[in-house]
C-alpha cells in the first residue's frame, strides 16, 4: 500500500520555506497576494504498512515533535489537500518530486532509518508540497514548473498524486546491439556522433569506421559509449593536449603537444633545476597534484570544474562537482585523506532583469542552487571550505562556471599504486543507476536551449553522507594494505575508471555484477552510468574476503566486477555474453591527432576611453559595491570552515570575523604547527584586452594571496583550470594557447611548478529568438589559478585586518598606469586602457621581501592590491579591524612614471601589498624589505574614517560604516 506523510511547520512558528517561495515568486513579477504553505512530503510503499505504522514512522522519525506537525493517510487520500491548519483560505496544491530514476538521497536515507527502527524497508519517495493562494490552478503550476522545480530533474503535479507504485525500474532489452557504420558518408557519421550523444569529430568517426572495417565488423553499442568517453575532450584533452599551429606576437610556433610543451614542460624544467630538492612527488599523471610536505606525509591538490551539468541543474551539478572532486582525493596514490576544500563561481549578475532566452535559469537560481549544493555536500562529509571567489559578468549567462576543489594529505608509504595482473576489479561505494548517461561526452559539448531536454540524464544527484561512509571504509582498507590502486568513477563512470586502471594490463567486467539501484538497466547504461559516490579498487584475491567484511561492517556495498587479465584487451561481459572487445592500445592511443588552428593578436589600444562619471570617493563606493568586489559573507557563512579543527586563517576574518581575508592557512596534523596555504587568482575582464596578461596575473595574485598570510614563496604549487567558448574557431583557440604561454614563462620565473589542471571548453550558449535568428553566448576567457603554499609554522600567521593604531602603513611594490580591465574601469564604463602586467625579477623580490618581514614577526596586518586597487584595499583593511587610516598619495613607488592621483588610487597593478607595522618593528621591517619598492604612506587611526590625500588635497574621506555598508549591500540575502 502507498502512504503519503507531509510534515509541515506548527501554526505558531514560521514556515521559512513557504515564505520563502512566496517572495521568490513576487520578485519574479507574480501578485503581492501571493501565499505560499509548504511540506515535506513522504511517498512510502510496503505491502505490510498500516495506520499504525505509518504513524510511528512520522512521529519517530521524519517529523521534529517540538516544530513540527505532520498529516499521514493513503496517498489518494483527500485530507492531504487541505491547508495545513486552515492556514490559508482557498490554495491549488502542487507537488513537486524527483522523477523516477533521480537519485534521491533523503529517501534511501529515510529507507535505511526506517529499517533500523524494526519495521520492514519500504520504498521511498520524497518531495515539496506547496499550497499557493492568490494565483489561479493555471498560473500556479506554471510558477511551480519555472521557478519552484527544475524540468531537468523534478515534475511538478498539480492536485492529488496519481501514483500506482515507486519503482523506478523500467524494462530494457539486454539484445546485443550493433551500430553499422559502414557506409555512412560523412554526414552520416557526424549525424549518428550527435543523435548517438558521442560527440566526436569527424577524423575520429572516420578513424572509428576504417578501424571496425578493418575488423570485419560493426562496432557494439557499448564499445562505441567506451570509446567516445575515453576520446571526449573531458576525459582525454585533445584540444589542449593535441597538435597546434599558433600565430601570435612571437611569429607563428608548431605545437606537437601544446600543455607538455608550455605547462608540462615548465614544471619538467623546475624539477630538473632541483635535482635532489625536488619537492614535487607526482605531477599530471594522478587524480590529483602531490608534493612534499613533512617528514611523513604528502599534500595533493586538485580542481575540477561541473559547469553544463550546473546550467542545467544547479545543486546537483555542483553538488556532484564537490563531490566528484573530493573523490579525485581518495583516488589518489593508494588513498589521501580531504582535509578542506575551495569553490570560485561565475555568475551572471543575480539581479538580471532582460527577458531570458529560452532554457536558461534564472542567474538568481543558478547562484542559489550551486552555493546549496556546495555547501550540502561539504558540510554533510564533514570537509572544511576555506578558500574562494565569485565573479559577475552577464557573459556566463546559461553558462556558468563552477570549479571545486579538495586538498588532502596523503602518507609517504601511499603515494603512489598499480593494479597487478589477477586483481579483482571491485566497486565500492553507491548502487548504479541512470543518473550521469553520457555526462563525459555532455560536458564536452556547447548547450543550446535544449539542453535541459535531451542531456537531462547527464546530471547526477549527490548522496554526501554515502560519500563519508566511502570515505571512511577506503582508508581504513588502505592503511591495512587490502588494495593495490584506486581511482574514482568519475567522468564515464565503470569505463574511465576500468580503462584507465587496466591501461597497461587488461581487464574482464562482469557488467551483471554491477549493484543496481533499481532493474532494466541495459548492459552499455550500466558501464557508463556516472552515478556517484563510487570508487574502483584493484583488489588481490587473498585479500578479497577481508575486504568485503570491512566494508559491510561500514554498511558500504563492496561488489567484484570483475578482473585485471594480462591480455591487453578490455573485454566486456554481461551473463556470460560478450557485448563488448577492444584493444587497450587503440582505445587509449588511437585516437587521430588533430592539427587545430590558433591565433590571437591582443588588443593594442592602451589608451583608456571615455568620461569617468564619479569623483575618487564614489567610485571607492561604486566599487566596494560592484559585485566582484563586495562581500561574499552570504555565501561563506553557510559553509562550515571549522571542521576538522585545523584551520587557522578562515575566509573572514578581523574582530568581528567580516573582512575578506587573502588565502586560508589550515594545519592538516593537528599535532604539528605546520600548515598548508591555499589562494586563487582569478580576474576574467583583463582577458578582454590581453589573455596573456590576465594569466600571468592571475598567477600573481594566486601566489601574492599566500604571501600575504605568511607563505613561503619557494613552496608554492599551482593548479590551471581554463574555461573557454569554442576552440575551433582560430582566434578562441589562440587566447588559450596565449594564456598557457604566460603559465609557462610565469612558472619558471617564480619557480612555482605546476602540479594538476584541468580545462572545460565549449562554454557557449546558443539559441534562437522569437525571430528565428540564432544567438551565442561566449563566456569570457577564464583562467582561475589556484595555489597551495606552505608555512612551516602558522602561529605566524598574518591577517589583512588593522590592529592598533599609531601603527604604520607601507606600500610594498610599484605602481603602474594600468587601469585597463579594472574595477575603476567597470564602474565608470571606461573600455581601452593598459592592462596589469607583471615583472617577474621585481615581483619575486617582493614576494620575498614580505615573506621575510613576516617571517621576522614584524607585520602586524598585511592585505595584497588587487580589485580595486589601492584605495580598496586600505578601505578593506580599515572596517575589517574597525580603525581608520590617514594616507599620503606623494611618496607611493611608481616607477619613472608620472601617475594622476586616480592611477595612484586605482590601479590594479600586481605584486604589491599593504603592510601595517609598528614602532617597535620599524627596524627589522626596514631591513627585510631593503632593496625593495618600499614607502610609508600613512598612519593607522582611531578615527575609523579612511582619509586618503595627495599632497595637499584630500582624495577621499570617508566613514568605515559607509564604506562597509556599501560593501556588504549587494549580496545581503
Amino acid at each position: 500500500m502507498l502512504w503519503e506523510i507531509d510534515v509541515f511547520s506548527r501554526t505558531d512558528l514560521v514556515d521559512r520555506r513557504g515564505n520563502d517561495m512566496a517572495a521568490r515568486l513576487r520578485a519574479f513579477g507574480y501578485t503581492e497576494q501571493v501565499r505560499v504553505v509548504s511540506a515535506r512530503s513522504f511517498l512510502l510503499e510496503h505491502e505490510s504498512f498500516n495506520e499504525m505504522v505509518v504513524d510511528d514512522i512520522a512521529r519517530r522519525l521524519l517529523a521534529d515533535a517540538v516544530a513540527e506537525q505532520f498529516v499521514a493517510a493513503p496517498a489518494t487520500s483527500e485530507m492531504l489537500l487541505a491547508v495545513p491548519n486552515g492556514r490559508l483560505t482557498a490554495a491549488t496544491v502542487v507537488h513537486v518530486l524527483p522523477k523516477r530514476g533521480v537519485m534521491d538521497p533523503v529517501a534511501q536515507s529515510a529507507a535505511s532509518a526506517i529499517a533500523d527502527l524494526g519495521h520492514a524497508m519500504p520504498h521511498v519517495r520524497t518531495g515539496h508540497k506547496y499550497w499557493i493562494s492568490g494565483l489561479s490552478a493555471a498560473d500556479a503550476k506554471q510558477a511551480a514548473e519555472s521557478l519552484l522545480a527544475n524540468d531537468a530533474i523534478e515534475q511538478v503535479v498539480v492536485g492529488p498524486l496519481v501514483v500506482d507504485h515507486l519503482s523506478s525500474g523500467l524494462p530494457s532489452p539486454s539484445v546485443l546491439k550493433h551500430v553499422e557504420l559502414a557506409g555512412l558518408d560523412d554526414v552520416g557519421l557526424m549525424q549518428l556522433s550527435r543523435s548517438g550523444q558521442l560527440y566526436l569529430q569527424l577524423a575520429e568517426m572516420q578513424t572509428l569506421q576504417k578501424y571496425f572495417a578493418e575488423l570485419g565488423r560493426a562496432p557494439t553499442d557499448i564499445e562505441l559509449e567506451t570509446i567516445a568517453q575515453t576520446w571526449s575532450e573531458h576525459c582525454s584533452h585533445k584540444t589542449l593536449g593535441g597538435r597546434v599551429k599558433y600565430t601570435g606576437d612571437r611569429g607563428t610556433v608548431q605545437y606537437e603537444s601544446m600543455l607538455k610543451e608550455t605547462i608540462f614542460a615548465a614544471t619538467r624544467e623546475l624539477r630538473r633545476r632541483w635535482g635532489d630538492d625536488d619537492w614535487c612527488v607526482s605531477v599530471f599523471v594522478d587524480n590529483a597534484g602531490v608534493v612534499k610536505f613533512d617528514d611523513e606525509h604528502h599534500v595533493c591538490f586538485k580542481v575540477e570544474t561541473h559547469n553544463h551539468p550546473s546550467a542545467i541543474e544547479p545543486y546537483g551539478g555542483a553538488n556532484t562537482g564537490l563531490g566528484g572532486v573530493i573523490r579525485d582525493i581518495l583516488g589518489t596514490g593508494l588513498g589521501a585523506k580531504p582535509i578542506c576544500n575551495t569553490d570560485v563561481f561565475c555568475f551572471a549578475p543575480p539581479d538580471h532583469t532582460n527577458e531570458l532566452p529560452q532554457g536558461v535559469l534564472h542567474p538568481q537560481l543558478v547562484m542559489q542552487g550551486v552555493v546549496a549544493g556546495v555547501r550540502d555536500y561539504g558540510n554533510r562529509m564533514g570537509i572544511p571550505t576555506v578558500n574562494g571567489a565569485i565573479c559577475f559578468d552577464e557573459r556566463y549567462l546559461g553558462n556558468p562556471l563552477v570549479f571545486c576543489g579538495s586538498v588532502g594529505l596523503l602518507p609517504h608509504d601511499k603515494a603512489f599504486g598499480q593494479p597487478q595482473p589477477g586483481d579483482f576489479i571491485v566497486a565500492i561505494g553507491g548502487r548504479t543507476g541512470r543518473d550521469g548517461i553520457h555526462g563525459a561526452t555532455f560536458s564536452s559539448a556547447e548547450l543550446t536551449s535544449e539542453s535541459e531536454t535531451l542531456s537531462g540524464g547527464a546530471v547526477q544527484i549527490g548522496n554526501a553522507i554515502e560519500e563519508k561512509k566511502v570515505q571512511d571504509v577506503l582508508l581504513a582498507a588502505r592503511d591495512r594494505g587490502l588494495f593495490t590502486a584506486v581511482t574514482d568513477c568519475g567522468a564515464g563512470g565503470f569505463s574511465s575508471a576500468v580503462g584507465e586502471m587496466g591501461e597497461q594490463i587488461g581487464a574482464e567486467v562482469w557488467l551483471e555484477q554491477a549493484p543496481l539501484k533499481y532493474e532494466g538497466l541495459s548492459y552499455t547504461e550500466i558501464w557508463i552510468s556516472e552515478a556517484q559516490e563510487r570508487m574502483v579498487v584493484s583488489v588481490p584475491e587473498s585479500n578479497w574476503q577481508e575486504l568485503e567484511e570491512l566494508c559491510r561492517s561500514e554498511d558500504v556495498e563492496a561488489t567484484r566486477i570483475g578482473r585485471f587479465e594480462p591480455t591487453g584487451r578490455l573485454l566486456l561481459k554481461f551473463h556470460d555474453q560478450v557485448v563488448g572487445d577492444l584493444d587497450m592500445q587503440f582505445l587509449h592511443d588511437g585516437r587521430p591527432p588533430v592539427v587545430r588552428e590558433a591565433r590571437y593578436h591582443p588588443n593594442g589600444d592602451d589608451t583608456l576611453a571615455g568620461d569617468p562619471l564619479l569623483d575618487p570617493a564614489h567610485s571607492l563606493l561604486a566599487i566596494l559595491g560592484s559585485l566582484n568586489v563586495a562581500s561574499k559573507e552570504w555565501v561563506i557563512r553557510q559553509y562550515d570552515h571549522e571542521v576538522q579543527g585545523g584551520s587557522v586563517v578562515k575566509s573572514l576574518v578581523g574582530p568581528l570575523r567580516d573582512g575578506p581575508g587573502d588565502a586560508a592557512v589550515v594545519r592538516p596534523v593537528l599535532t604539528s604547527n605546520r600548515a598548508v596555504v591555499i589562494g586563487c587568482g582569478i580576474n576574467p575582464h583583463y582577458g578582454d584586452l590581453d589573455t596573456y596578461h590576465m594569466a600571468a596575473s592571475a598567477i600573481d595574485e594566486a601566489i601574492r594571496n599566500c604571501v600575504a598570510v605568511g607563505a613561503d614563496p619557494s613552496r608554492i604549487a599551482l593548479l590551471d583550470n581554463f574555461c573557454w567558448g569554442d576552440c575551433e574557431r582560430a582566434e578562441t583557440f589562440g587566447a588559450l594557447v596565449r594564456a598557457a604561454q604566460a603559465c609557462h614563462d610565469l612558472s619558471l620565473a617564480f619557480e612555482a611548478p605546476f602540479i594538476s589542471g584541468k580545462d572545460s571548453l565549449n562554454n557557449e550558449f546558443s539559441y534562437v529568438d522569437a525571430d528565428g535568428k540564432k544567438h551565442t553566448i561566449a563566456i569570457p576567457p577564464t583562467l582561475l589559478i589556484s595555489a597551495m603554499g606552505q608555512m612551516t609554522d602558522a602561529g605566524k600567521a598574518v591577517t589583512m585586518d588593522l590592529k592598533s593604531s599609531d601603527n604604520h602603513l607601507f606600500v610594498v611594490g610599484v605602481t603602474l598606469d594600468e587601469l585597463g580591465g579594472s574595477h575603476y574601469a567597470l564602474v565608470n564604463q571606461l573600455s581601452g586602457g593598459s592592462v596589469p602586467k607583471v615583472e617577474p625579477s621585481p615581483a619575486s623580490a617582493t614576494f620575498a621581501a614580505v615573506h621575510r618581514a613576516i617571517e621576522a614577526g614584524s607585520v602586524a596586518a598585511c592585505h595584497d592590491c588587487s580589485e580595486g586597487g589601492l584605495a580598496v584595499a586600505l578601505a578593506e583593511m580599515a572596517f575589517a579591524g574597525g580603525l581608520g587610516v590617514d594616507c599620503q598619495l606623494v611618496d607611493i613607488p611608481s616607477g619613472y612614471a608620472q601617475l594622476d592621483a586616480v592611477t595612484r588610487l586605482f590601479s590594479e597593478s600586481n605584486s604589491r601589498f599593504v603592510c601595517e607595522v609598528a614602532d617597535e618593528q620599524l627596524a627589522k621591517f626596514s631591513a627585510a624589505v631593503a632593496g625593495t619598492a618600499v614607502a610609508k604612506m600613512g598612519q593607522v587611526t582611531t578615527s575609523k574614517r579612511v582619509v586618503i590625500r595627495d599632497d595637499e588635497k584630500t582624495l577621499i574621506d570617508l566613514p568605515n560604516d559607509e564604506l562597509k555598508r556599501a560593501w556588504q549591500s549587494p549580496l545581503a540575502w
